[in-house]
């Protein structure tokens, strides 16, 4: 495991895990973060631009779920009528 900050990189063991994070350093296990080190900030303005996109992204899901609603909603009526007409055919062979 080790404890990366900057061009700084620690190999540690499990026990100086906990030192390290409140230090500020990441724990990683090759290529994946662990743990993340205490004290990290964001920029204001990549903050405001994730809240953005964020916003923009849930009003394209809810367009998108009522869009896949309504073909629902026209699929299911055309399997109704298509099994109005395949119930009169039946019903008309039926008698003949």
């Amino acid at each position: 495991m080790k404890a990366v900050k900057g061009n700084k990189v620690y190999t540690i063991d499990e026990s100086e895990k906990a030192r390290y994070i409140a230090m500020g350093y990441d724990i990683t296990d090759g290529n994946e973060v662990i743990a993340y080190g205490k004290g990290k900030t964001v920029a204001y303005d990549k903050y405001v631009a994730v809240i953005k996109e964020n916003e923009a992204l849930k009003a394209e899901l809810e367009a998108l779920k009522q869009e896949t609603s309504s073909v629902d909603e026209v699929d299911k009526k055309a399997t109704s009528n298509a099994d109005k007409t395949e119930k009169k055919t039946t019903n008309k062979s039926a008698k003949e």
